[in-house]
Order: C-alpha cells, then sequence, then structure tokens
C-alpha cells in the first residue's frame, strides 16, 4: 500500500496501492468471477437469479481491507459493470477471502457483528476456528493447526531434531508457527532458532533473519511465511552466497509458480493444497479481449505489465510501462506467468469452491423443488447475509468431484499433497507431487510417499540435521548443560543396565539373572559357576581326594597283612584300622563339595564332613587315652586298663560320634543346607553354592569338631615324654597340631573367599589336615613295617621301652 506522511492541515488522499500486481491473485479474482458466471448460466443451481459481485484489491494491506470491509457492510460506492439493478440493499450477502489471515481477521471485526458470512480461499491461521472470535467465518482451505502437525510429522518422518524456522510476522506466521513448534516439542524436534518479520519490516530486519539462516547449524529451515514476504526473504538470500538449507514450506509460499525461479530453494517439500481441474477455467483466463481489458482497471494494470505497454493515457497505471501503445498484437495465449499458469489448480480450486458454497446457500433459501424434479426460484425475495451464514452452517455437496462441507469451525476435511520442488531434464523446475497427508485418517495412516523426493543440491539422499549423532544402543543420552533436549552427550550404560535402542534417554536395568553383553545392547543369562569335575581346579582336589582314600585303604591293606606283627599290635590294630576307614571317608566327603549343588548334596556334603572327622578325631582320641592309661597301666597296683579295653574303646568312639550324629540330624530337621544362586559376590555371573540354612548348625559341627581335636591335642601333648614304645603321643600332638592349625586359619579364609573358592577352601581344609594325620600318624609306622623289619619286634620294642625308662 502507498503510504504518506499526513501534514493534518489537508484532507489525506485515498489509500492506494503501488508496486508490482501478484497475478496468482488475480487469477483467484478471475476465478471467482468465472464461478460467478457459471452459476448464472447454471440451469440446476439458482435458476432464474443472477448473482452479482464486486472486486477489491487489498494490497494484502490491513488499512484497505478495512476501507473495503466498511465499503461492503455500509454499501456505499456499488459497483455495476452490467448496469441492472439488483433487488435489495447493496449490502453484500456473503464475502470471498481475504488471502491473508491477518486482512482476514480485520474483516471480520467489522463485518462479524451485521452477520455477513466470509468464505476465505487461502486464510489458514488456526485461531480463525474459534467461533466465539469469528462466528461467520468459513474456509475452503484447511487450517494452520492440521498443516503444523503434518509439518512435524514429515520433519520426524525423516529423522530431522534440529532445525530453524523463520515466520511472517503477523496473525498467519504467528500462530501456524506457534503450532509447528508445539507439534515438533510433541515429536521431540528442537529448534536452534526462530525468526519473524514482515514484508514492510526496514531492510536490515529481513538481512538480519537472512544472516542467521547463514550461520546456523540446522541445515532444514522451517518457513511459515506468506508468498510475499518469503520473495523478499529469498531475495535477500539470493543476493550473498549462503550454504546449502534444506527448506519446509508451509502452503502459501510452496506450491506459488513466482516462487520457482529462487534455485536456492531447490529440493523444497512442503504440504500445498491438493491439485484439482476447473473445466473451462483456462479458457476463460486466456478469453481477454482489449475492450474486457480496459473496463477493469485490475486488468489494465495486469495488461499494462505484462505486455510492457500502455492501452491509452486515461486509463494507464502508468506504473512502470513503456510508452508503447497496446495494439491488440499481444498474444495472452505464450504468455507465461503465474496469472496464466493452470498446471497447478491448488488455492484457485478454494476460491472456486467458496464461490459455489455461498450460491449453494442461496439456492436452498430462494429455492424449492417440484415434484416433477424441476426447480423453482423466487429472485424477487430479499435474501439476507444471517441466513445465508446459518444455511453455510450445514452446507454439503460435491463440484467436479470435490467434496464441500464444514465443520462445527467452519473448517474443511484437511488433506495435503506433499510437494517437492524438482530440476527437470530442461533445467526448469516444478512441482512434483510426491506423497499425501489426511488428517480424516487414523494417525499411523494419514501420512504415506508415493514417489522419491530429490533433495537439496539435487541429491537423492536424505540430508542429516541433527545437533549431536545418535546415541547407539548400550548408550543413554546426556543433555549438554544449557542446550536443548536434542544436543546431548552419548554415556555408555552404566554396569549391569543396557539400552537396545537407538537414542535411548535412559538405560534399562537387566534383571537379577541377567548381565549386559559386551556392547550392553542386550541382557544375556548370567553364566553360572560352581566347583566343578571338569576345571583344573576341581580336578587336582579330586585326585588329591581319591589319591588320600586310596593311601588310607593301602595303608589298611599293609596293616591287614601285618597284622600279627609288634608294631601293629602294640599300636592299638582296631583304632587303627577304624581310624583308617575314617581317614578314607574324610578324603572321600571332600567329593561330596564338587559338582552343581543340589538339595542332596548340599545336605549331605556337610553332615558327612561332620561326622567322618568326628570318627576320625574319636578315635585318635582313644588311642591317645589308651596310650595314656597304658602307661599307667605299668605302675604297680594298677588296674586302670581293665575299664579302657576294647569294649570301652568302641563305646567311646561311638558315643563321640552320636553326638556329632545328634547335632546334625537336628540341623537337617530344622533348617538344613540348601542350594542357592548368589548373585551378589560377583554381579556379571552366579554362583551356585550350598547355603549352610541353620548358622547355629553349621558351627556347632565346625565347634564340636574343635573341642575335640582340642581335647586330643592336650592330651597327646601330656603323653608325649612316654617311653618309645608309646611314642605314638608325639606323632598324635604334631597331628593335632596341624590338625588345629588348619582350621584356625580356615575359618578367616573360609569367610573371606569369594564364590567357588569358598568351597575350594572347605575341601583344601579337610583334605589337608585328614593328609596330616595320615601322614604322622601312620607313614612312619609303614616304613618300619615294610623298610625296617628289624624294628618291627617285640624284643626290639621291649629294649626301647627298657632303656628309656632307666634314663
Amino acid at each position: 500500500m502507498h503510504t504518506v506522511e499526513h501534514s493534518y492541515t489537508s484532507m489525506p488522499e485515498p489509500l492506494q496501492c503501488t508496486g508490482r500486481m501478484d497475478s496468482r491473485e488475480l487469477r483467484f479474482s478471475r476465478a471467482m468471477v468465472f464461478a460467478v458466471e457459471e452459476i448464472n448460466n447454471s440451469s440446476y443451481l439458482l435458476p432464474g437469479v443472477t448473482l452479482g459481485y464486486q472486486v477489491h484489491d487489498s494490497c494484502a494491506s490491513v488499512p484497505m481491507a478495512v476501507k473495503v470491509a466498511f465499503q461492503l457492510a455500509n454499501g456505499l460506492d456499488p459497483m455495476f459493470d452490467t448496469g441492472e439493478q439488483c433487488s435489495g440493499s447493496a449490502t453484500v450477502t456473503a464475502i470471498v477471502g481475504e488471502s491473508g489471515s491477518t486482512p482476514t481477521i480485520s474483516m471480520l471485526r467489522i463485518t462479524g457483528p451485521f452477520g455477513i458470512p466470509q468464505v476465505s480461499h487461502s486464510s489458514t491461521c488456526a485461531c480463525l476456528s474459534d467461533k466465539k472470535q469469528y462466528p461467520t467465518f468459513f474456509r475452503t482451505i484447511p487450517s494452520d493447526q492440521f498443516q503444523a502437525a503434518a509439518l512435524a510429522h514429515l520433519i520426524r518422518h525423516f529423522g530431522w531434531t534440529w532445525i530453524g524456522a523463520v515466520r511472517s510476522d503477523s496473525d498467519y506466521g504467528n500462530n501456524g508457527m506457534a503450532a509447528f513448534l508445539q507439534a515438533a516439542q510433541e515429536e521431540g524436534i528442537c529448534v536452534e532458532y526462530s525468526e519473524a518479520f514482515y514484508r514492510t519490516n526496514p531492510l536490515s530486519r529481513v538481512q538480519r533473519v537472512a544472516d542467521v539462516i547463514r550461520s546456523s547449524t540446522a541445515r532444514v529451515v522451517v518457513a511459515f511465511v506468506a508468498s510475499g514476504d518469503m520473495r523478499i526473504l529469498l531475495e535477500e538470500m539470493d543476493r550473498l552466497p549462503s550454504p546449502p538449507r534444506q527448506w519446509i514450506g508451509s502452503e502459501s509460499w510452496v506450491t506459488d509458480p513466482d516462487m520457482l525461479r529462487f534455485g536456492l530453494c531447490a529440493g523444497a517439500i512442503g504440504f500445498g493444497i491438493q491439485r484439482s481441474v476447473i473445466p473451462g477455467l483456462r479458457d476463460f483466463l486466456l478469453d481477454l479481449s482489449l475492450q474486457k481489458v480496459s473496463n477493469s482497471p485490475l486488468l489494465t494494470e495486469f495488461w499494462e505489465g505484462a505486455f510492457g505497454c500502455r492501452l491509452g493515457i486515461g486509463n494507464s497505471t502508468g506504473v512502470g510501462v513503456e510508452e508503447k501503445v497496446c495494439d491488440d498484437s499481444e498474444d495472452i495465449q505464450h504468455l507465461q506467468a503465474p496469472y496464466t499458469d493452470t498446471s497447478q489448480l491448488r488455492v484457485t480450486n478454494m476460491v472456486y469452491k467458496a464461490v459455489y458454497a455461498i450460491a449453494h446457500a442461496i439456492h436452498s433459501i430462494v429455492c424449492e423443488e417440484r415434484e416433477n424434479s424441476s426447480v423453482n426460484c423466487d429472485n424477487n425475495l430479499n435474501v439476507k447475509p444471517t441466513q445465508v451464514l446459518e444455511r453455510l452452517r450445514t452446507m454439503n455437496f460435491s463440484r467436479n468431484g470435490y467434496q464441500v462441507s464444514f465443520d462445527a469451525n467452519g473448517d474443511p476435511v484437511a488433506t495435503y499433497e506433499l510437494v517437492n520442488w524438482q530440476i527437470r531434464e530442461s533445467g526448469k523446475m516444478e512441482f512434483v507431487t510426491v506423497g499425501r497427508y489426511d488428517a480424516s485418517m487414523p494417525p499411523d495412516q494419514r501420512f504415506h510417499m508415493e514417489r522419491e523426493i530429490t533433495w537439496v543440491k539435487n541429491s537423492t539422499q536424505v540430508p542429516v540435521s541433527v545437533c549431536s549423532d545418535s546415541c547407539p544402543p548400550g548408550t543413554r543420552k546426556a543433555v549438554q548443560k544449557g542446550k536443548p533436549v536434542c544436543c546431548y552427550d552419548c554415556i555408555p550404560c552404566s554396569e549391569g543396565e543396557i539400552s537396545n535402542n537407538t537414542d535411548s534417554s535412559d538405560c534399562l536395568i537387566c534383571p537379577k539373572e541377567y548381565w549386559p553383553n559386551a556392547e550392553r545392547d542386550r541382557c544375556i543369562l548370567k553364566p553360572v559357576e560352581f566347583l566343578s569335575f571338569h576345571e583344573v581346579l576341581g580336578i587336582i582336589l579330586t585326585a588329591f581326594s581319591v589319591g588320600g582314600a586310596c593311601l588310607a585303604i593301602a595303608t589298611a591293606t599293609v596293616f591287614y597283612r601285618h597284622r600279627t606283627s609288634a608294631i601293629v599290635r602294640a599300636n592299638n590294630s582296631e583304632l587303627s584300622f577304624l581310624l583308617l576307614f575314617s581317614l578314607a571317608l574324610c578324603f572321600l566327603c571332600s567329593l561330596t563339595f564338587i559338582g552343581r549343588p543340589s538339595e542332596w548334596s548340599c545336605m549331605l556334603r556337610h553332615t558327612a564332613f561332620g561326622i567322618t572327622f568326628v570318627l576320625c578325631i574319636s578315635c585318635v582320641l582313644g588311642k591317645t587315652i589308651v596310650v595314656l592309661m597304658a602307661f599307667r597301666a605299668t605302675l604297680p597296683a594298677s588296674n586302670v586298663m581293665k575299664w579302657f579295653g576294647p569294649p570301652q574303646q568302641r563305646l567311646t568312639v561311638v558315643s563321640f560320634t552320636f553326638v556329632q550324629a545328634l547335632i546334625c540330624t537336628l540341623w537337617l530337621v530344622l533348617s538344613p543346607p540348601f542350594p542357592i544362586k548368589n548373585l551378589t559376590t560377583y554381579k556379571e555371573k552366579i554362583i551356585l553354592e550350598c547355603d549352610v540354612g541353620s548358622a547355629i548348625g553349621f558351627w556347632a559341627v565346625l565347634g564340636y569338631i574343635g573341642l575335640l581335636s582340642l581335647l586330643c591335642f592336650v592330651l597327646a601333648f601330656l603323653a608325649r615324654k612316654l617311653p618309645d614304645n608309646f611314642n605314638e603321643a608325639k606323632f598324635i600332638t604334631f597331628s593335632m597340631l596341624i590338625f588345629c592349625a588348619v582350621w584356625i586359619t580356615f575359618i578367616p579364609a573360609y569367610v573371606s573367599s569369594p564364590g567357588k573358592f569358598t568351597v575350594a577352601v572347605e575341601i583344601f581344609a579337610i583334605i589337608t589336615s585328614s593328609f596330616g594325620l595320615f601322614f604322622l600318624l601312620f607313614v612312619p609306622k609303614c616304613f618300619i613295617i615294610l623298610f625296617r623289619p628289624e624294628k618291627n619286634t617285640k624284643k626290639h620294642l621291649m629294649e626301647k621301652t627298657s632303656n628309656d625308662t632307666r634314663y
């Protein structure tokens, strides 16, 4: 709009439009005229009724739109090209327009109180769906609320999480961008910058927006910009070289043919209104003679600007035209302009449908169908705007295969085409439909692709626009301080946690019996560990255990073959055989600690160990007592040996063993040992082990063994200086010393050893203490029996005893 400074000393000049005409908008107005004339010639829609119209140029300016709104509402300055008078007042019945949301809002503030319905073909601001503020507004183009959701869905579909945003500083841009940013946030999309400008802003403001786009790291730019504003921005972007950017456009500019001249937007995509076909429109648009052109100021301005000539001094606009006079040689058939381009009829069809919606509303008021299917219309009926308003709310019809209806908010069903700017082999850029979006479908079926997209720089590879690269499975996102959530570091999952998805916000804790694999992207069963017969440690312990048992059996065999020899008879052969038997059992009971724990093995290993060791210690204790009593029996008048004969020795061994058996029985009945999975010692593996059940029972068994061992050690220590034929007490002393030392050191080692080594320590203690008893008590005797037979005589033993006594 032409602006002047008012001096307030004279009447202000009338508002005027200036600058270059938007021939695309002229095509919209001519489509309205075409629809009106088509209806006036129709035999089924408003037959006998003629629709009149007025066309006004608002220059996309709010003041001009307000002026026109007042004029339409109060009936001033009527314009009738045909010269015919219309019935009723000059107040309009309905308004088609405006193209911009902000001028539309301004008009509605004025015409709304009068109940004049306004049907827009291009005002997409979601704010206009508010029926409390704009009860008279309808539109044939979908609301930006749907477009914003579709754009956010589109951006997320291609994996862009780091974008830039520019918008028109108007109701259209601000409301559309607000809806988009909300939808983008729900989709997890971050915005590096959000800039606003308007075509009337100083050039420095537009330059600043262009500089922000050039210097940004986001490679994708979402532009919710009106067509006129976008033209100014792209001209500024074209002035200086700029890094390639993938443009995502709103419907307002992404389907505007005039924008195709900007090569920097090659590969742009955006949602546009569905293409349509309006039969006869192209012929109507091109059917312009000099006479028709000269009768319309708008057509005159278009003609002079398109062909660079003037129609005459009186009719010329005088704006940027040469002095050449138009001589009817101009051929509009070959004119390349948005006005003549009907290959992409999108918004034009919205104008066409808006006119037909108003016509159908009027038809339902003034016409009625008779029984013979003929239509009778009362052309003298005064139609009020409020009547048309009420009929529009329930309007539902189809025209040229396109459905026309309005919901409770005055909005149509939202359907879009995904438009891609592609460069053809000829070098010409054009719109190509590559997908569709239908808001009436379920959320997962609304968007689908139909063709391959050509991206920025004519690439077929989807551009990448992220603040941070995706975090692979096994890591989680850690937001960088002071930055949006899309800017993050990839942190490996903590011990015991996994993430099996890309860009996981949190890691998941594996179940108790599972552990992360090396990549920490899935949980795997923890390896089960126990002391096995197949591993090296198990084989070694098994060998020592079986070897010890074999040695005990071999020694028993030697003793049995030499059972009549002096040394065997002198050392209580019955207890010796019983001791060898119990030692063999002690060696063999360690085998119950090896292998996979089960309920029976857990109960058997501890009870067998406890009973066999008590049997062994009882035999040693019996031999020690016999040694002491035998020395006392050599004293005069002593008959003590009658109390420690073989029956008494057997009873002693049985009694001591019975007590341990009773302790074990109570232990097994009240709280027996049982197998458990130890998940705490090692986090990455499961230790199969036996829980003692009752700690009291376990330590009672060990304590009883320790008590007998201590008693045996004390008695043997007292008998250590007896004559040589009784020197077995010395070996018993040393054996009990070793036995006690082993089991005293066993306690801290047992408590502190982890996992299967706890069992290994227990087996080692059993085998070591058993070997200590075996070597000290039987190896010296076997050596004499096998290698020193001359010392294995009663005479030799008596001489040694006699010599020791004299000493």
